[in-house]
């Protein structure tokens, strides 16, 4: 059997060479998604080790809550403390640092790579013996002497276009700085090379800027030769303050930032993972298309095994031994085109700034046995099906000329079953229609639903064809004679029309579905981000901690074509056990920068020791208006009894509740301060010229965000938009997919009416008829799977839609009308090109020779 195994693979090279294919790109993305992650992270800890070279041991403070750097407490690391290290044996040098962050504007005054505040650091150049500072190796220019002066590194100097000698606006955590820039550094910190910035000052300047004068925020210790990291460690420990510093050996420094920076980029490795999982499901279906009609073609030739003796086990173990080593090849191709893909990945998904760090490829066990557990698996499961089919073949097949379709019983068991799983799966779906609520278990349990909806369909697809397609006829007999014989060559066995229909009926539906909720959910949160705004422009901080200068407040006020300019400043709102959060507000400006819908009461009435709330607050609370409620903002440790004057419409902008911003600033982590500014302009004015006068009159702080509206809602759509690339990825592995299927299907349909093809070649139909019949039928194929694809993509997306619109009170379906054609054109253009050398070939037979054929 293993012989026969191998020969039916011999013999059908062809058929599974588009087997090979489906199950290659599978195993492709998953082994390259684990391959890149492993090398990734290599290169970051590699980038991290680099980093930390030299150092043994790191004293830092004890961890204390996070405060505002205007506001830090002076830490035990001071000048004493290093003195009192350089004496422990083992020490051979000390090195004083002072960091943090630190945000710049670009040479244009826009913020240079602004939204990775956690990677745009702030430090201090410390120079050694001989004027240079180790980690930070000069490129151009000099170090920073003074208060007013400022080094940055090389990718942070040409991203910005600054230049040696200019000024550069910078914010750390309080007011805009202005310093010239003396020098440009490298850095192999991987936060830096991650992505992030670098900007270095003079120690003093940094000690009063993340910590406070004479203090540092660590200190960093080498080791003398024969001296380990952990013995130093321990010794460092003694001389420490128990209470306020403690060591860490710069190893452990090491894997913590490389931790860091891999959990950031983690997700890079998720896409190809989802493109892999895809790949892998609509190819499944393709194996199995493959295998059944290569068994029932083989018919004859198992039947005659059969008789000679060949048991029902030897078959069945012979047809999954094929598929075996099928998996094998299939295995080992997809692995090594996944290398393929690894290597690329870091370049392709280096964008905005965003650069991953580059290094050796790192093969480890877990990629080879995911390649071929994964290719091998899949195939083999795959294949069981049809060896349970060939199993059954009786030895009297063997006398038999033509296959036999099957029986009355068995197709109305299988309309029985999908009828069964079809109903099922949407009465599962349905029922969650009422539930709207998008909790974990509600989407698992929807995901289980479009699983059995699908599954029903699929087993359904074969009665489903042959009225499908006739429905379709009517577009079809456009082409005369040819039209009306690819419609019959598409009726001819339905089995095997809606097995090759399968791959694009799911890629299609998965597709569809996606992109209709993704494209409703991305129109919810545009009326989101609009709802509840009245001003034009929401001025904001990129940080919690980053509060706005109240006079900026004032400035703004006074700007050119400003008509209102209210100050907001948000808080945590404690109440009922939950954490909520509260705006504080002036009564006088709010009702012309927010639109307040309230249910009762009135924003008018909000006061000291008065708030509004929101109606999902009020209600999950059980107050309304004209109740108190008993709660705590901020940094307070009072509970205080507030009196609800009115309840509003949840509102994105006013949050969950109202106060004066009196009260609300008062326990602010930063007392007094402002965290939102809304302007109402003249006339709804949007411009640039608009924009750059808010800039100017906030100092054009890095660490603020002007925005209008329409940015509001591009940001808002941001991930959604993420969301649709990878939908129109997965689009296009599932067109891929199903357009080999496709090609598998037609030739081997070819080789079967080999005869026939010739007999209307004889009878006048000339190579031009033949190849546009193979392509129409081809094309009819491709509709009736899209068909069936967008009908359960269609339904699923409303189904599950509910569960959004409880998460999203402005979900409504909306169908993404292009998006939808774009698939059906795909789809029906795949199915075109597929035709191509299965029509070629038919075409090129001769019309004696296919007559003559036995």
């Amino acid at each position: 059997m293993l012989r026969t195994a191998l020969r039916g693979i011999l013999a059908h090279k062809a058929r599974q060479i588009m087997t090979v294919l489906a199950v290659c790109l599978g195993v492709a993305f998953a082994s390259g998604a684990l391959v890149f992650a492993d090398s990734t992270a290599a290169a970051h800890r590699a980038a991290a080790s680099k980093s930390f070279a030299g150092i043994a041991v790191t004293v830092t403070p004890k961890a204390s809550p996070p405060r505002p750097a205007a506001h830090q407490e002076a830490t035990a690391l001071d000048d004493a403390l290093a003195r009192r290290l350089a004496d422990v044996p083992g020490v051979a040098a000390v090195r004083p640092a002072a960091d943090g962050t630190a945000t710049m504007n670009a040479a244009d005054g826009t913020p240079i790579r602004a939204e990775k505040t956690w990677a745009n650091l702030g430090a201090a150049y410390v120079p050694g013996p001989d004027g240079k500072d180790a980690r930070h190796p000069l490129a151009e220019g000099r170090a920073p002497r003074n208060s007013g002066e400022l080094a940055v590194d090389r990718g942070t100097a040409a991203a910005g276009h600054l230049r040696l000698g200019e000024a550069v606006t910078l914010a750390t955590d309080g007011p805009v700085m202005t310093k010239r820039l003396v020098g440009i550094v490298t850095t192999d910190d991987t936060r830096v090379t991650a992505g992030g910035t670098l900007a270095l000052f003079d120690k003093a300047t940094a000690q009063k800027l993340y910590a406070s004068p004479g203090h540092y925020t660590g200190i960093d210790l080498s080791a003398a030769p024969g001296t380990s990291a952990p013995d130093l460690a321990r010794r460092v420990t003694d001389v420490l303050p128990a209470d306020r510093a403690e060591a860490v050996t710069g190893a452990a420094q090491a894997d913590q930032q490389s931790v860091l920076v891999d959990t950031l980029t983690r997700g890079y490795a998720k896409l190809p993972l989802v493109f892999a999982g895809v790949s892998l499901f609509v190819g499944s279906f393709l194996v199995v298309n493959t295998f059944t009609m290569l068994v029932a073609r083989r018919t004859r030739e198992i039947a005659l095994l059969r008789a000679i003796g060949a048991s029902r086990r030897q078959v069945s173990r012979s047809v999954l031994l094929e598929a075996l080593l099928v998996g094998l090849i299939a295995s080992a191709a997809g692995f090594l085109l996944g290398l393929g893909v690894a290597s690329v990945l870091p370049d392709v998904l280096s964008t905005g700034g965003d650069r991953l760090p580059r290094g050796p490829l790192v093969i480890g066990p877990a990629p080879v046995v995911a390649a071929l557990g994964v290719g091998v698996g899949v195939t083999v499961l795959a294949a069981w099906l049809p060896s349970r089919r060939a199993a059954r073949v009786a030895p009297i097949e063997a006398l038999r000329t033509a296959e036999q379709p099957p029986s009355t019983a068995r197709t109305r068991v299988r309309g029985a079953a999908g009828l069964v799983l079809l109903a099922v799966g949407a009465g599962w779906l349905v029922s969650l229609t009422g539930e709207r609520d998008a909790s974990e278990g509600n989407l698992r349990s929807a995901m289980f639903g479009c699983a059995l909806f699908v599954v029903g369909l699929t087993v359904l697809a074969p009665l489903l064809a042959a009225p499908v397609i006739r429905l379709a006829g009517r577009l079809t007999g456009r082409f005369g004679v040819i039209g009306k014989l690819a419609r019959e060559n598409a009726l001819r066995d339905p089995r095997r029309t809606a097995a090759t229909a399968a791959t694009l009926m799911v890629s299609t539906a998965l597709v569809a579905g996606l992109a209709v909720i993704g494209h409703s959910t991305g129109q919810a949160l545009d009326r989101q981000a609009a709802a509840g705004l009245g001003a034009d422009y929401v001025i904001s901080s990129r940080t919690p901690t980053a509060a706005i200068d109240p006079g900026a407040v004032r400035r703004v006020a006074e700007a050119p074509g400003v008509r209102t300019a209210s100050a907001v400043t948000d808080s945590t709102l404690f109440v009922g056990g939950g954490v909520r959060e509260i705006s504080g507000v002036d009564p006088r400006t709010v009702s012309a920068v927010m639109k307040l819908d309230f249910v009762s009461g009135s924003g008018k009435d909000i006061g000291p020791g008065r708030i509004a709330v929101s109606a999902t607050l009020a209600r999950e609370q059980g107050v309304r208006t004209g109740g108190r409620i008993a709660a705590r903002t901020g940094q307070s440790q009072r509970v205080e009894r507030y009196t609800v004057v009115g309840v509003y419409q949840d509102n994105p902008v006013a949050r969950d509740a109202l106060g004066a911003r009196s009260d609300v600033a008062r326990d602010s982590l930063v007392p007094g301060s402002v965290q939102r500014i809304l302007v109402r302009t003249d006339g709804g004015t949007v411009s640039e010229a608009a924009e750059r006068r808010l800039r100017t009159a906030v100092g054009d702080s890095p660490l603020l965000m002007v925005r209008d509206r329409p940015q509001l809602v591009r940001e808002a759509a941001g991930t959604l938009a993420d969301l649709l690339n990878v939908v129109y990825g997965m689009l296009a592995i599932g067109v891929v997919i199903g357009a080999l299927g496709i090609v598998n299907t037609l030739a081997m349909s070819v080789t079967e009416r080999t005869r026939e093809i010739g007999a209307l070649r004889a009878l006048g139909m000339d190579r031009a008829g033949v190849r546009r019949m193979i392509r129409v039928e081809a094309v009819t194929v491709a509709a009736f799977g899209t068909a069936l694809g967008l009908a359960g993509g269609l339904f699923a997306a409303w189904a599950v839609g509910s569960l959004a619109n409880g998460a999203l009170e402005q979900y409504s379906l909306r169908l993404p009308w292009g998006t939808l054609l774009l698939i059906c054109l795909l789809s029906l253009t795949a199915g075109a090109l597929a035709a191509t050398a299965p029509a070629r070939r038919a075409a090129a037979l001769s019309p004696l020779e296919a007559v003559a054929e036995a």
